[in-house]
């Protein structure tokens, strides 16, 4: 049975004008946000809380969700920046071995967690009309939506790839095999994508297309889970008494997005450079452990405020 493993060689963006280009990756980003503020407004309206409070709770999101996404992919994966291109950190350019416009590449979920959460605390101290849980326990529903979509994004980008298997289910990256520079050497074709593509469509070079083997698609693994997060999330939301009681649904968020990243962990290439490898357990499940336990702490230990104030 072939029929679940496919060669996967995407047009990945739109070229605008010189190294300038609109990456679908970027869009995917764009989606998840503006679906995002759809499903606030919604919950703003239902609840009757004023709409006044919704664009800068957007923004903050969108801030705190890519500075804390970028900051932790340096830090958890990619410290060398710090010293060797400092200032691609807080750019979407490559500034060592040449300026290069390559969009905000590098972004880490754990990061953007985090950002979030002190992001939400930030926009809570500003904006006092209900408690910080309350905004957390809504934002994750949003949160979880966008989540679909971005790993739909790494997908396109041939990122965060899954390890090489031998299963009926397998997708060849093409992109991630053979960089710009090494595709058009070994093709002899200048332009990038015309190179990549005559490595899948060129039978002259069917000797390096066998050369890439089938991963595990990791990405439609986790995006196809966290569409059942979303449901999730958004049935005890709507559908029950859950959103009544305080942190139970940033707990659940929690404990459903992180177990999935934990397990499908086992099926990804490690990250990085400075990845970990401690009792079989890579730098994402570690980093993902004090989040499952922190929402088990918000459904099942935090007690005292059953009620939204």
């Amino acid at each position: 049975m072939h029929v679940l493993k496919f060669d996967w060689n995407p047009v990945t963006g739109i070229d605008i004008v010189g190294n300038f280009k609109l990456h679908f990756y970027s869009l995917m980003w764009v989606i998840a946000f503006i679906i995002g503020w759809y499903i606030m407004k919604r919950i703003f309206t239902k609840e009757k809380i004023s709409l006044e409070y919704l664009d800068p709770l957007f923004i903050y999101t969108v801030l705190a969700t890519m500075l804390g996404a970028r900051l932790g992919h340096v830090l958890f994966y990619q410290s060398e920046l710090i010293s060797q291109d400092f200032f691609s950190i807080f750019l979407p350019f490559k500034f060592k071995g040449g300026f290069e416009f390559t969009g905000f590449q590098g972004l880490a979920s754990h990061g953007a967690a985090i950002g979030i959460i002190i992001g939400m605390y930030l926009y809570r101290k500003k904006y006092n009309y209900k408690s910080l849980l309350w905004v957390l326990d809504r934002v994750v529903i949003s949160v979880a939506s966008g989540a679909i979509f971005i790993r739909i994004g790494n997908f396109i980008n041939s990122e965060i790839i899954g390890k090489v298997t031998n299963s009926n289910l397998g997708v060849r990256f093409i992109q991630d095999e053979y960089y710009k520079g090494q595709i058009t050497q070994l093709t002899g074709i200048k332009d990038t994508q015309k190179a990549y593509n005559a490595v899948t469509d060129n039978p002259q070079f069917a000797e390096l297309l066998d050369k890439v083997p089938y991963r595990h698609p990791s990405q439609l693994y986790e995006s196809f889970c966290y569409i059942f997060v979303f449901l999730i999330l958004w049935y005890f939301y709507s559908k029950t008494k859950k959103s009544e009681q305080t942190g139970f649904l940033f707990g659940l968020f929690l404990i459903l997005l992180w177990t999935i990243r934990f397990f499908v962990e086992f099926t990804k290439e490690p990250q990085g450079e400075e990845y970990i490898n401690w009792a079989n357990l890579n730098t994402g499940q570690w980093l993902s452990i004090p989040f499952i336990l922190i929402g088990l702490y918000f459904m099942f230990v935090y007690k005292s405020k059953t009620t939204v104030k």
